[in-house]
């Protein structure tokens, strides 16, 4: 039987997806393969979300026309950094994801219902799960080799107007994605130490 100890990952793993990661904003100039994008994908998919709705929408920008697109909507100190990048991840929640309800998750036959009829509670599922999910594109990202630039810094109401037109999806936030220069991340910031920020009851 396996141990817990046994089943913990390797130190150096543990580093390159968290303690040694970091985020950067500058890239190297090398392309990521739509190939690698739905690997990505795939192995982020399996996080788990409130009642299996895997609520977010991902849109991964990788060329330049739709990059120029992107660019308006950025604050000045976002925009050159992210129409460098590789691929610019647009992370957003579908407002409407209820509507697979019925397949992801058919142990509870009036989900899809409950969520059509109460706005509150679909809005914050949908950005609460579609959080998660980029966090996990993160994580993922980094498994794979893959450096991260996750960012806010931009004007949402424009950037919907201009990719989500229909209303559909709102946007959450930005993840530029590729692989970083080594000199092309701030310092590393403090953590706040456990007793701080943590409690056990």
């Amino acid at each position: 039987m396996q141990s817990a100890q046994d089943s913990q990952l390797s130190a150096q793993t543990l580093e390159q997806v968290f303690s040694s990661a970091r985020s950067f904003n500058r890239f190297q100039d090398i392309q990521v393969s739509d190939e690698q994008i739905k690997q990505l994908y795939d192995l982020l998919k399996w996080g788990p979300t409130s009642m299996n709705c895997q609520s977010s929408h991902l849109v991964f920008i990788k060329g330049q026309e739709a990059k120029q697109r992107l660019q308006n909507s950025l604050m000045p100190g976002n925009q050159e950094k992210s129409l460098a990048a590789p691929v610019t991840v647009i992370v957003a929640s579908d407002t409407q994801f209820y509507q697979h309800m019925p397949t992801q998750f058919p142990a509870v036959p009036g989900a899809k219902q409950m969520f059509e009829e109460n706005a509150a509670l679909r809005d914050s599922t949908a950005f609460r799960n579609s959080s998660l999910q980029g966090a996990y594109l993160i994580m993922a990202a980094r498994m794979l080799g893959l450096d991260c630039g996750p960012m806010s810094g931009f004007d949402n109401t424009a950037l919907d107007a201009e990719f989500f037109p229909e209303g559909r999806y709102q946007s959450n936030f930005l993840i530029n994605l590729g692989y970083g220069e080594k000199d092309g991340a701030h310092p590393r910031g403090p953590r706040l130490a456990f007793e701080e920020l943590a409690q056990i009851l």
